[in-house]
């Protein structure tokens, strides 16, 4: 098989050592990773500064890509009922009962690993929820940022400052929220804070402020760019300062910044398949920040909607099964209290994560970058995901979100061998088989409502040839065919928006292929959002083979592939050859999309040899079985 794909994260690069060590049979399921490789910069400010293309790799962002989520806290002025004096509302808060270590509970309720406070929010009257010398709009006495803070730590979490760049609803339901005259005062020139010039102006002050009272803050959430925080270099003064802090923001994907976050998708098919709507390929942090309560606002008006347990489930199952942050927003009350049915499903997803908690923290989405079994839609309606550990990529979890309509489950191997499937939460042993490429699940029953998990441990991929090159027919500059089979998800095939395009693998001498293995690069939506947002992924194709490279004759296999996230396989007949070619004749994008119409990126191809097979004693335990 190919050499295992080479990363450029902390935790990733680990990974791929031990899967190497698996895959040659120097470490067996127990062992754990390498520690950590460490940076050849030259100072901590170095290693914060660097990011060029995307900071992939940087010592701040271990915390959060060791975690499965956050909670996501709307909490201000004009949280229900509503307040236009900043003492008043400061009161009612702390008469209430207010405490940060509710919000830490609540957050550990849901098993998420960072809290997310928006209170300078522009709709929620950019209230500061901590004492500052900066005079512009509401700022509190009493410390309820740095109380939280502290209460997080005390728990091994961390706390996130959300900040706005947008201050076009300063006058939102008749009051004004800002106050230039105070600022401009403070500042000894004339600041309009309804402007976005002059509201960076107030908002980058805030930034430096901050960063000066809250040293074990975890960074700024950003709500978009602005302007004047750009033309003063903000983030990269804010890494120089911080060096641990990290910088996320929301819808867009700013180079410098750490993570991406995605808001509120919808749309897509089965409804809790969130990464479908995301457009970031990994390694890149990437997050999906969405509303607990099925509708309403992001913060309390006081109301109590329901919170759908399945569709909460989902979406934070499917992006831990992607890689991706799930960021779930909970609202407050002026007291900080949840309503009751966000209280409750609190309560519940204590107790429901527990069991499979193993499953979702310290893994990886499967399918993807980081090998696993194939994610999303299986046999007879059945969808899901597939998570494999970090500490030991033998051991692999298959969440079953849908269930099939039949007793059975079949989800493709991606190459690996099979040693035993067991229920996560009960521990009782699944009948199973493996062939042709596919794991199969027999005699299943009694689904769990949102969430059934079969822990597979795996003994190494078999069957994949190594030593093949790619050549393409068409390519951007500095992504070359050739990228496509060098072991390195960072870099990928671009074909340049030429179709058809061929794609052909040189397997160096006459050798049985079995199928075509991909992994396009996953930097676009699974489905057409709209008119100009859609997927650039291969929909239909030919397979030609050839012994000398120049006579190809007919195609051996012609077909069209769904778009869908993760793993692909083209199944062919075996035969002997030494070129195998892909031809890819058309994309899903329509033209409508001029970005991504035509558009063809592939990560990662290979070829197959043979299908895997059980591990011995899996095959004699089966048989004894039978």
């Amino acid at each position: 098989m190919p050499p295992p794909p080479t990363f450029r994260t902390r935790g990733a690069a680990t990974m791929v050592l031990l899967v190497l060590a698996v895959v040659l049979g120097l470490t067996g399921p127990s062992t754990a990773l390498p520690a950590p490789r460490q940076s050849v910069a030259t100072s901590a400010v170095d290693k914060a500064v660097a990011a060029s293309p995307r900071d992939l790799e940087n010592p701040r962002q271990e915390f959060l890509r060791n975690s499965v989520g956050g909670l996501f806290l709307h909490w201000g002025l004009r949280t229900a009922p509503a307040h236009t004096d900043c003492t008043a509302w400061e009161n009612d808060v702390t008469n209430g009962g207010w405490t940060p270590d509710y919000w830490v509970r609540e957050a550990q309720k849901l098993h998420t690993q960072y809290l997310v406070l928006a209170s300078f929010h522009s709709r929620l009257g950019y209230a500061r929820a901590w004492p500052s010398d900066i005079p512009g709009s509401c700022s509190t006495q009493r410390d309820f940022l740095g109380e939280l803070i502290t209460a997080a730590k005390s728990k091994g979490l961390k706390v996130i400052l959300y900040m706005t760049d947008d201050p076009q609803w300063h006058a939102e339901g008749g009051h004004e929220w800002l106050d230039s005259a105070a600022y401009s005062a403070y500042k000894g020139t004339n600041v309009d804070l309804t402007t976005r010039e002059g509201f960076g102006q107030y908002s980058y002050d805030n930034f430096f402020e901050v960063m000066d009272r809250y040293p074990d803050l975890g960074g700024f959430w950003i709500d978009n760019d602005n302007a004047y925080w750009e033309s003063h270099d903000l983030y990269r003064q804010i890494y120089e300062k911080r060096p641990h802090y990290t910088l996320s923001n929301n819808n867009e994907d700013t180079p410098i910044m750490d993570m991406v976050s995605n808001e509120q998708k919808t749309g897509m098919t089965p409804a809790y398949d969130y990464p479908q709507a995301v457009y970031t390929a990994q390694p890149r942090l990437t997050e999906a920040d969405f509303k607990l309560p099925s509708t309403g606002a992001w913060w309390y008006d006081g109301s109590d909607p329901a919170v759908d347990r399945k569709l909460t489930l989902g979406r934070l199952i499917t992006n831990a099964g992607s890689s991706v942050k799930a960021l779930m927003a909970e609202t407050a009350q002026v007291n900080g209290k949840f309503p009751a049915n966000q209280a409750a499903f609190n309560d519940f997803a204590e107790s429901y994560l527990d069991p499979i908690w193993q499953s979702l923290h310290g893994t990886e989405g499967g399918g993807y970058m980081y090998g696993g079994l194939k994610p999303g839609f299986w046999n007879d309606g059945a969808h899901g995901v597939t998570t494999i550990s970090r500490a030991n990529p033998n051991r692999q979890y298959v969440h079953v979100l849908t269930p099939p309509t039949t007793s059975t489950l079949r989800i493709r191997d991606n190459g690996y061998r099979i040693a035993s499937v067991t229920s996560l939460r009960t521990g009782a042993a699944i009948s199973w088989s493996q062939s042709g490429g596919v794991l199969t699940l027999t005699g299943l029953g009694d689904w769990d409502p949102y969430d059934t998990v079969f822990k597979v441990t795996t003994a190494g991929r078999q069957g994949i040839l190594t030593g093949v090159t790619t050549s393409a027919s068409a390519s951007t500059s500095g992504h070359a065919g050739s990228a496509a089979a060098d072991g390195d998800h960072l870099t990928y095939w671009d074909s340049d928006k030429t179709l058809p395009v061929d794609l052909t693998f040189d397997l160096c001498s006459v050798k049985r292929v079995r199928y075509i293995g991909l992994n396009q690069r996953e930097d676009s939506v699974a489905y057409a959002r709209s008119a100009t947002e859609q997927s650039a992924r291969i929909k239909d194709y030919k397979v030609y083979l050839s012994d000398d490279g120049s006579d190809w004759g007919s195609a051996v296999k012609t077909g069209q592939l769904p778009s869908h996230r993760g793993i692909q396989v083209i199944d062919l007949t075996a035969a002997d050859t030494r070129y195998v070619r892909l031809e890819i004749d058309s994309t899903w994008a329509a033209a409508t999309d001029t970005t991504r119409h035509q558009r063809l990126r592939i990560d990662e191809a290979w070829i197959g040899r043979a299908y895997a097979t059980p591990t011995a004693r899996a095959a004699l335990d089966i048989g004894q079985a039978r």
